[in-house]
């Protein structure tokens, strides 16, 4: 029996050959941007909670980042673990010394083609774990004292060779302080990716062992829903792009990816700068741990996670698995 269906969508589909002359999307090297993790240490430190990704001793950092360019990963994001001089109000930001401008001045000079995108928060810096200064009676993070504090590590990421800084803090005002902050010391040249729809996620987890300011045992959790937004909120994340994008921001972003797809589609269509969006350490921890009991491939879904953030809208992905996808691409 043969039905009588002018329009036969499989059509499209028979082969390998026609899917990958249709296909609508793609991934590929250049699209993603491999966040790196920082340590004083002289060895390579194993994070448990991210398989596959280690904190890299600064003497190494730059050998990585000319091993990913030359793979195709065009950008990093760089994140210290800062193990000792931390202060409630993060003062070793300001410490033109400090891990992060060690790091950036290393990966400029072993591999000065790579982008770097320098992180701008105090969280790895405070000892209370919260991204900024917090009220005198320490109720909430003060954000015009932040804001203050953010431009000066800006320009301190400026200084050092950062291409663009990320500020990840979810201030108010914080892109056009910074904007202006860069400006007057001469650094017009040096852009700005705001975490334009930050939210206040669940799956962050892993990311916060990475860099050291995950609560220790027994401690209380803390909450940041006074600053990243609402997990309940979607037409906030596309006025918060806007009001970032006329402060000045270069590049905007959503974080998480992968459950905020339709924020993605959201800011892409509300604006013509280039989005980035995060597939975040719980994404990519909860991937590998169904992987390693066998409910999924591994490739398989990380290829189709990718995919859907790039479909959604996304110019550029920060990922922990940019490596592995370009080593694959190469072969």
């Amino acid at each position: 029996m043969s039905l009588n269906i002018p329009i036969r969508l499989r059509r499209l589909r028979a082969t390998a050959g026609i899917r990958a002359m249709l296909g609508e999307s793609d991934v590929a090297p250049r699209h993603l941007i491999q966040p790196l993790f920082v340590t004083e240490g002289t060895t390579p430190e194993p994070i448990a909670s991210l398989p596959g990704q280690s904190r890299i001793p600064l003497q190494d950092l730059g050998k990585k980042c000319a091993e990913l360019n030359a793979l195709g990963i065009h950008g990093v994001a760089l994140f210290p673990k800062v193990e000792s001089g931390k202060t409630a109000e993060g003062a070793e930001a300001l410490n033109p010394n400090a891990l992060l401008y060690r790091a950036i001045r290393a990966v400029k000079e072993a591999s000065p083609e790579t982008v770097i995108f320098a992180d701008v928060a105090l969280d790895p810096y405070t000892t209370h774990g919260h991204d900024g200064v917090l009220t005198a009676d320490g109720s909430d993070v003060d954000n015009d004292r932040t804001v203050a504090t953010l431009a000066k590590m800006s320009v301190l990421c400026a200084q050092a060779g950062a291409d663009f800084v990320a500020p990840s803090d979810m201030m108010d005002g914080r892109v056009a302080a910074i904007r202006a902050a860069l400006d007057t010391a001469g650094h017009t040249e040096t852009g700005i990716l705001a975490y334009s729809a930050k939210y206040a996620s669940a799956f962050y987890g892993p990311f916060r062992d990475a860099v050291g300011s995950a609560r220790k045992p027994g401690e209380q959790a803390i909450s940041k829903s006074t600053y990243q937004m609402d997990p309940a909120n979607r037409r906030e994340a596309v006025r918060e792009a806007l009001l970032d994008a006329a402060e000045g921001a270069d590049l905007l972003m959503v974080k998480p990816a992968g459950a905020y797809l339709d924020i993605i589609r959201d800011v892409a269509n509300a604006t013509d700068i280039p989005l980035a969006a995060y597939q975040v350490s719980g994404e990519y921890a909860m991937l590998h741990a169904a992987a390693e009991r066998g409910w999924i491939d591994l490739r398989t879904a990380r290829n189709e996670s990718l995919l859907a953030i790039r479909r959604a809208g996304a110019d550029l992905i920060l990922t922990y698995f940019a490596e592995a996808v370009a080593r694959e691409a190469g072969n």
